[in-house]
């Protein structure tokens, strides 16, 4: 079958088939991951990898790497902004174009008057090792004229994945047996090589890199023969630094082919009581339909809101059920949510955040700024 001819639409069996694991069901540090995948679909593996590439070539798939932790490796938070209507645009271009320490980058909007409605740029922040996650902020409000930021690090962290497609057909209510793990943000330190292994590790991949031995070249990369780039990466997933192997799907703009993996992206928001935090998380984070869900401390601009979650879907309504299904859950448990509300995202770019200091330090450079100045205070 010629590339042209191989099929890239999402209602194709046999990519939905390998959409449906190879969006988040690789987890961890994967030394063989088109093999997974046909073990896993029962298709031959140059079946799933011959379809990844085209998929990725015609933009259906975003990106596809090995994902690490993030939050383990950078200090980070959700940042909001309070932007002037007329500021909004060139704000949202400027965290997309020109800062590649923010990932996330989305305009929300909720009801007129909702606590919060004024804070309408949203942005995914991480600031590498050394570097104070504040002294950016400061810096990206000057750079784009916003009124006021509020920085919410992660305190805990319940949910984290993506699986859009498999999660269309998902009810309101379905849920995990378990609780969610309550994951930490503890930052960890890494030594010269395991920094050179990480590096070559997250690097997306380009379509003509797709083969069975996708790590040789990797390795090669960073200065190792394979076996002991794979000792080092399996390292790295004992220290909880690994994430997984991933095809991002184009979850916010229409295809190539017309079709929308989704069309709104809900960020949920509750007030809990203080010190039953980790509690109401773990039982929000076992709904299937949550990507995202953590502890987080909005403060009193956004009534002081404490635990969050990001739902993706074709239908409004349908959210909304989600909604009201966790909401009904927290409820028989006697977790009486004092305050909740919901942001919609509307304009959006996804990208990764950088967390090499190196790179922030050549960021740094780039900008006529000091990286001294940057640097976490003693």
């Amino acid at each position: 079958m010629t590339a042209a001819s191989v099929p890239t639409t999402l209602d194709d069996a046999t990519n939905a088939a390998i959409l449906a694991v190879s969006e988040d069901q690789l987890q961890g540090f994967q030394s063989d991951p088109f093999g997974v995948i046909a073990e896993r679909t029962g298709l031959p593996v140059e079946t799933v990898i011959e379809r990844i590439r085209a998929l990725l070539e015609c933009g259906t798939i975003r990106r596809v790497r090995q994902t690490v932790q993030a939050t383990k490796l950078a200090a980070g938070a959700l940042v909001a902004w309070k932007v002037a209507p007329e500021r909004l645009d060139d704000a949202f271009d400027f965290m997309v174009k020109d800062d590649p320490f923010s990932g996330h980058v989305v305009l929300r909007s909720t009801d007129a008057g909702a606590a919060g409605h004024d804070y309408r740029l949203w942005t995914t922040l991480k600031v590498p090792q050394a570097y104070d996650l504040n002294k950016h902020c400061a810096y990206l409000k000057q750079e784009t004229g916003a009124e006021a930021y509020i920085a919410m690090p992660a305190k805990r962290l319940f949910v984290l994945g993506v699986g859009h497609l498999r999660r269309r057909t998902i009810e309101p209510g379905s849920k995990a047996d378990v609780c969610a793990d309550a994951m930490t943000t503890d930052v960890v330190r890494l030594d010269a090589v395991q920094w050179r292994v990480l590096t070559a590790l997250k690097r997306e991949f380009q379509f003509f890199e797709l083969h069975r031995d996708i790590w040789t070249k990797r390795a090669d990369e960073a200065g190792l023969d394979l076996d002991s780039f794979v000792s080092v990466a399996r390292g790295l997933e004992q220290h909880g630094l690994m994430g997984r192997f991933s095809t991002f799907l184009e979850h916010v703009k229409p295809l190539a082919t017309g079709e929308r993996v989704t069309r709104y992206n809900a960020l949920f928001h509750w007030q809990v009581p203080a010190g039953r935090e980790i509690e109401a998380g773990r039982e929000i984070g076992r709904h299937h339909i949550l990507t995202h869900a953590y502890w987080r401390e909005g403060g009193p601009a956004f009534g002081n809101v404490n635990v969050m979650a990001v739902a993706h879907g074709l239908e409004k309504a349908l959210l909304l059920e989600h909604k009201r299904a966790i909401d009904e859950h927290l409820a028989a448990l006697g977790i009486e949510a004092g305050y909740t509300n919901v942001f919609w995202g509307g304009r959006s770019e996804i990208k990764p955040s950088e967390v090499l200091p190196a790179a922030y330090e050549a960021w740094c450079e780039s900008a006529g700024i000091n990286p001294a100045t940057m640097k976490e205070d003693v």
